[in-house]
């Protein structure tokens, strides 16, 4: 026979009875229900309800309890026998309660040693309890008071994949060159939001993914990294690295790592001597100036690449920074100071982000060859239709998303792909759109015109003649509402992939 104990809050009183729990509580307060439910088989069940809180855990569950939640309670004290001698305990759950150390008897599981979930965030722990299922898979120790993880309180936890610990008080004298080195299954660690001002010690090699973000890291030594050499994942965001926490090499031990997140370090310019085969940096938020001709060489399997509202000027962009990048699929390079389109683009890309510059100008070249090129934002800058120069998207044959809104364009570009199927226009200046506006995009399906100069009549009658896939018209925000015609075949559901967008009246 197996047992699940269940105490969840509830909105509605139900019907008293007696039960196993040990609580205080009132009638203001908000109402528990309690459920022990044991199965023989499919249709034997046996429930036990209260309207009680559990301020303080039941004294004895059954010998043959599976899985125990008691989440979501005001539970101070754990006794020896609520989870002690259950060889079936499988999970439990303690999360959102208000337990110390203190409320945690050293034998609270002795006894059960098939526990593989144990969840005991957002409670009031001080410290990593030392004596813990040795079974443990999972263990959830996020949002308490940790400050430190005493010697050897994690050491019997071999079988441990995944270990949460963010959203604590962790320093680097809480933590020793031991603490995760018997963790031999060790896949994921997350040490987030914490005081950290190093790379923890003794990382194991099992380790794919680190979470060190919002910590007061300093610098980053290779040593401490050599013995995680299967890391695939690094996340340091929201650091102190400055300009000198991340020296040349640092990262090479780890050869298979694949994303690094490195926002918010005040950098001032991309780390060198990168893993070989790193496939997305991300490094928004920095004060990067320059990329160099060799900056970028080191990481040719590069699929993403995040410089986003940085520092770059054109002048300081080297016109090959980002051709050894032939894997190249994904480059954001929003909120920088860029006047002109960078050179030297790889072919291969298929999301390109340049919104929030400075851009005055566009011209064929920087695009040329871009033929696989799929969505590319230029909004929030200070383009006019005069400054876009001639065959500037003729190579852009599969781009289906182009974003031109608040920028200072008097009427709708010419010439826009053919493959186009999401056009923004937003906040210009456009007062007119004449018949011929659309005839090279006959396969649009939506189109953003809102918050420009038009006036009801300003859209001629026949402008979306051919386009019959058009589905959504967005002309809000304009001075008068517009009339907008479509074609009688014209499909007319809202379009998926814009909800927000509210299509025009049709007459």
């Amino acid at each position: 026979m197996a047992w699940t104990f269940r105490c969840s809050r509830t909105t509605s009183p139900g019907q008293l009875s007696t039960s196993p729990c040990r609580t205080t509580s009132s009638r203001s307060s908000p109402t528990m229900s309690c459920h022990a439910s044991a199965a023989s088989g499919p249709s034997t069940s046996t429930t036990i309800s209260s309207l009680l809180r559990l301020s303080v855990a039941p004294q004895f569950l059954p010998r043959s309890l599976r899985v125990a939640d008691l989440a979501a309670n005001q539970v101070t004290e754990i006794f020896p026998l609520t989870f002690g001698e259950k060889p079936a305990l499988r999970s439990v759950y303690l999360h959102n309660n208000q337990l110390s150390n203190a409320g945690l008897p050293p034998d609270a599981f002795h006894g059960s040693e098939a526990v593989v979930i144990l969840s005991l965030s957002s409670n009031r722990l001080s410290y990593v309890p030392p004596s813990l299922p040795p079974s443990l898979e999972r263990l959830h120790l996020q949002n308490n008071l940790i400050s430190k993880v005493p010697r050897g309180a994690l050491s019997r936890q071999i079988h441990l994949r995944e270990l949460y610990l963010q959203h604590n008080q962790l320093t680097d004298s809480g933590l020793d060159a031991t603490t995760f080195s018997k963790l031999h299954h060790l896949e994921y660690l997350d040490l987030s939001h914490n005081r950290l001002a190093s790379v923890p010690a003794g990382l194991p090699r099992t380790l794919a993914v680190l979470h060190l973000g919002r910590n007061r890291i300093r610098g980053v030594e290779a040593a401490r990294l050599r013995g995680a050499r299967g890391l695939r994942y690094l996340l340091l965001q929201h650091n102190q690295l400055g300009a000198t926490g991340l020296p040349a090499g640092a990262l090479r031990p780890l050869r298979g790592l694949h994303t690094l997140h490195l926002y918010g370090n005040g950098l001032d310019r991309v780390p060198l001597a990168l893993p070989r085969r790193l496939r997305a940096l991300v490094l928004p938020h920095n004060h990067v100036t320059t990329l160099g001709a060799r900056d970028l060489a080191g990481t040719p399997g590069l699929a993403e690449l995040n410089l986003a509202y940085n520092r770059l000027v054109s002048a300081r962009v080297h016109r090959r920074a980002f051709r050894p990048l032939r894997a190249l699929r994904s480059l954001d390079l929003a909120g920088n100071l860029l006047t002109r389109l960078p050179g030297g683009l790889p072919g291969g890309l298929h999301t390109l982000r340049l919104q929030r510059n400075q851009l005055r100008a566009l011209e064929p070249e920087p695009l040329a060859g871009l033929d696989q090129l799929r969505e590319l934002s230029l909004a929030h800058n200070r383009l006019r239709v005069g400054d876009i120069g001639p065959g500037t998207w003729h190579e852009l044959q599969a781009l289906q998303v182009l974003d031109l809104g608040h920028n200072e364009l008097s009427f709708v570009p010419p010439d826009l792909p053919e493959a186009l199927e999401e056009l923004h226009l937003q906040g210009n200046r456009i007062s007119h759109v004449g018949p011929e506006a659309f005839l090279s995009t006959p396969r649009l399906r939506a189109l953003f015109l809102r918050a420009n100069r038009l006036h009801m009549t300003s859209i001629a009658p026949d402008a979306f003649l051919g386009l019959l896939h058009l589905s959504v018209v967005d002309t809000a925000g304009n001075p008068e509402q517009v009339l907008v015609r479509l074609p009688p075949t014209t499909p007319r559901q809202p379009w998926a992939g814009s909800p927000r967008a509210r299509r025009s009246p049709a007459v």
